[in-house]
């Protein structure tokens, strides 16, 4: 299995710069323990510092060696398919072979206006520029250059809660990254196997599934706990002012970080435990985390993602290679 990260760049305090300095960091460390893929999604509001993944992206390339750059997501209906081949393409002969794109609706609509779109338009938008994007990918007669060092260059399709969303990513033959953000992940198993079902039936051959969900990592429960869960809270409580949510309460968020909760919040063996459990529903081929949900001190980022490296995911790897050699 591969584990990684994936960031939205929360800004709530401090400067802009200061948060991308950071985040560079972050995702040069990802690559120095151990971790296989860093995800940076796309916003344009101003609690989010990142609005240009492939920028960010770029920038990490040249400090590391092997971690594979994903959007986590490019918001394609609202943006222009070819210029973000191009953006990827780029990044990808930069890299040396190591982007992908994560395409995706995204969870904010601030994007439409800004671009000039109508939101009338949200499903078709989606759909056609998804169909360009594949067909600037699979063609180099269209005169779209740079063409990729990977051929293809790798297009995931990120899903939420909508089945329709999973039978498309099957058909077109697309590995899907299904968000698991609430609610008890065994409910969610339908959207694997509808994807897995409308790949066959696309005609082609194993596509992966990516498991995304939010979490946070320190030596202990307690502390990992005490220290996301004021960030945690502010960013949901905004955004749920905006979307009519009650406000979260700490009941709610430790009743999540059980184990058949949707958040990944606890221990080492604790997150072990929870993506061993989740493996056994899904049988998933990579887990991304959404560690800074909300702003955390950068040192506690730093150590969470270090465990995740170098104490989580050896135990996943560890795990799943001897229960495929006793099948």
């Amino acid at each position: 299995m591969e584990i990684g990260i994936y960031t939205f760049g929360e800004l709530t305090s401090g400067t802009a710069g200061q948060r991308m300095r950071d985040l560079l960091e972050e995702i040069e460390l990802a690559d120095q323990v151990g971790l296989d893929v860093f995800g940076v999604g796309e916003h344009h509001r101003p609690d989010f510092v990142v609005s240009a993944p492939a920028v960010v992206l770029a920038a990490a390339a040249r400090t590391t060696k092997r971690i594979r750059l994903t959007s986590a997501v490019s918001v394609i209906s609202s943006d222009d398919p070819v210029r973000v081949f191009q953006d990827f393409a780029t990044l990808d002969l930069i890299s040396q072979g190591r982007a992908e794109i994560m395409a995706g609706r995204g969870s904010f609509v601030e994007s439409f206006g800004l671009f000039g779109y109508d939101l009338q338009d949200y499903d078709a938008l989606f759909a056609a520029k998804l169909e360009r994007l594949l067909e600037v990918r699979s063609r180099d007669d269209l005169g779209v250059f740079p063409r990729p060092e990977q051929d293809p260059l790798p297009v995931w399709i990120a899903v939420g809660g909508n089945p329709e969303s999973a039978a498309r990513a099957g058909l077109l033959g697309l590995p899907m990254a299904l968000a698991i953000i609430g609610g008890y992940p065994e409910r969610f198993a339908p959207f694997a196997e509808l994807h897995r079902r409308a790949t066959t039936e696309g005609g082609h051959d194993y596509r992966p599934l990516s498991i995304n969900s939010h979490g946070f990592i320190a030596q202990t429960s307690q502390e990992a706990v005490r220290t996301s869960f004021p960030a945690f809270k502010a960013m949901m409580d905004r955004i749920g002012r905006e979307r009519g949510w009650s406000p979260l309460s700490r009941e709610q968020y430790l009743a999540s970080h059980e184990l058949r909760g949707a958040n990944f919040v606890g221990s080492p063996d604790q997150i072990v435990e929870k993506i061993l459990f989740q493996h056994d529903i899904f049988n998933h081929d990579r887990f991304l985390l959404q560690m800074s949900v909300g702003t955390l001190p950068h040192k506690d980022v730093l150590r969470a993602i270090e465990l995740l490296g170098t104490e989580v995911a050896p135990k996943v790897r560890e795990a799943l290679a001897a229960q495929a050699a006793n099948r």
